[in-house]
This record gives structure tokens, C-alpha cells and sequence, in this order.
């Protein structure tokens, strides 16, 4: 589900980074084209994004998503933690374009040489985590399972009723 206080909360971060004013309209709207995503990372990563699309096609709107996407990947978010194109471009999942820029906002405390506003709760310096052996496996149980790996289990309904005798 969408929640629109963070929306509010990942936009007036942008605009503060970039040095904007929040312009009106929807959210997706605002970023939909990838510009601002593009100026977004120009200003936590100078020259990140070598050339923005002002305007053009669909096509080439998304290739500042693209852009975007690449920039922050080598600016450190976790390649999971960044959206698809197609959930902005296409409002497929904009929850998700929501959380990609919390983790954008999360990575720039990790740059020292940022200090810009920050987005989202402030990082511990130090986050040591242990995690037993049994914690870790399950972790990964549910994640093959959400990436749809779960192996063999398409297989369970197959054949089951037809080797029932009726006596």
C-alpha cells in the first residue's frame, strides 16, 4: 500500500537536495520522466549522469530512469533495493519506487562528503548484527520463496488423486 506521508516525505527530500521547489502534482507524476531522479543523483554524485532526457519520447523518458537507476547503483544502493522502470514508468509499483529512495537517502550517510539533508531515520555508525545459523536459514527459506524458487513444490498436486483405490 501507498503511503503517502513518506511520498510527501521522499519528495520535499529531492527538492531540498536538488534546490527546488516541490513542484504540484501527484507524486508519480513528479518523477515519472526520471529528470528530477537524474538531477537527484547529479547532486549526491556530481557528473553521475553524464545526459539528461529534458523531453522526448517514452523511450527516452525512461532512459533517465535508467540513468538514474545505474547512478545509484554505483553510489552504493543495494541493486534489490532499486525499483524497476517499469514501477514508475507504468505506476506498476510505486511503493517500491518509495523504498528506493529511502535506501538513496540511508546510502548518502554513508558518503562523508555529503551534507545535504537526510531522508529516513539517522544510521548508527556501528550496526553490528549477529544472526544464529537458524535465523539466517529461514531468512533465505522466505526469500527463495518470494523469488519464486520454491523448487519441486509445482509438483505436489501432480498424480496425487489418481493413485487413489476406491475398494
Amino acid at each position: 500500500p501507498r503511503n503517502k506521508e513518506q511520498e510527501q516525505e521522499v519528495l520535499n527530500w529531492v527538492f531540498a537536495v536538488i534546490g527546488e521547489k516541490v513542484p504540484s502534482g501527484q507524486y508519480e507524476d513528479i518523477l515519472k520522466d526520471g529528470i528530477w531522479l537524474c538531477k537527484l543523483a547529479n547532486k549526491l554524485a556530481p557528473g553521475s549522469v553524464k545526459k539528461i532526457q529534458e523531453r522526448g519520447t517514452n523511450f527516452q523518458l525512461m532512459e533517465n530512469i535508467q540513468r538514474f537507476q545505474a547512478a545509484v547503483k554505483k553510489y552504493g544502493v543495494p541493486e534489490e533495493e532499486i525499483f524497476q522502470t517499469a514501477d514508475l514508468f507504468e505506476r506498476r509499483n510505486i511503493p517500491q519506487v518509495t523504498l528506493s529512495l529511502y535506501a538513496l537517502g540511508r546510502i548518502t550517510q554513508k558518503h562523508p562528503e555529503y551534507t545535504g539533508p537526510t531522508l529516513g531515520p539517522k544510521m548508527a555508525d556501528k550496526n553490528e548484527r549477529s544472526f544464529t545459523e537458524e535465523q539466517l536459514r529461514a531468512h533465505e527459506g522466505e526469500l527463495n520463496l518470494q523469488m519464486g524458487f520454491n523448487k519441486g513444490a509445482s509438483q505436489a498436486g501432480h498424480g496425487g488423486m489418481g493413485n487413489t483405490r476406491h475398494m
